[in-house]
């Protein structure tokens, strides 16, 4: 059975779990690889989780002149590869997201890689597994549709629709603020 991170930005508040759990990730080095967004902090308090959306056609692997970002199977995007990353930085130039950083120290591009060691075993990314709002959430493909059909999901999901496309598709699914959609927050 298929799982997808699925991210429900109405429900941030800020906390920074996820932040603190993606340290702790197999092979993160204790570098965090997520971001969170104070989205305006001189007028409220909403914020938003930011990682890479795992594209299915990504941006950041096919401007990579040394191959150094692999794409799994199951559709995570990886970091770059310790022994073919050249330090270039076209990645960081390429990703319509801004998602991959450049640690000048070690000359390497890393990114969220979806916690590949925990997902290929259907056991969730560290961030959905501590995420306290259930603003990230681990789920099958049947679960989506299901939140698909109830919200009426489509105009706003950052992954690409017939009707609004951005990059492409992608394997993370976003619902983005209801404000965007009409409705208002009932916290």
């Amino acid at each position: 059975m298929k799982q997808l991170l699925y991210i429900e930005m109405d429900n941030c508040i800020g906390c920074r779990s996820c932040l603190a759990a993606c340290t702790q990730c197999g092979g993160h080095d204790e570098r965090n690889r997520n971001y969170v967004y104070d989205v305006n902090p001189l007028v409220n308090r909403q914020t938003i989780p930011l990682m890479c959306l795992h594209c299915v056609n990504p941006a950041c692997a096919r401007s990579c002149p040394a191959q150094a970002i692999q794409v799994t199977e199951e559709g995570a995007v990886l970091s770059a590869l310790v022994e073919k990353c050249i330090g270039c930085q076209n990645c960081t130039i390429a990703c319509p997201y801004g998602i991959p950083k450049f640690d000048e120290e070690q000359n390497l591009m890393y990114k969220c890689d979806l916690c590949y060691d925990r997902t290929k075993e259907g056991i969730p990314p560290m961030c959905a597994s501590v995420c306290p709002t259930n603003t990230l959430q681990w789920i099958t493909e049947e679960e989506f549709a299901a939140k698909q059909e109830k919200h009426r999901l489509g105009k706003w999901m950052s992954s690409r629709m017939p009707e609004n496309p951005l990059e492409g598709e992608t394997h993370v699914k976003i619902n983005l603020p209801g404000i965007l959609q009409g409705t208002e927050k009932l916290f």
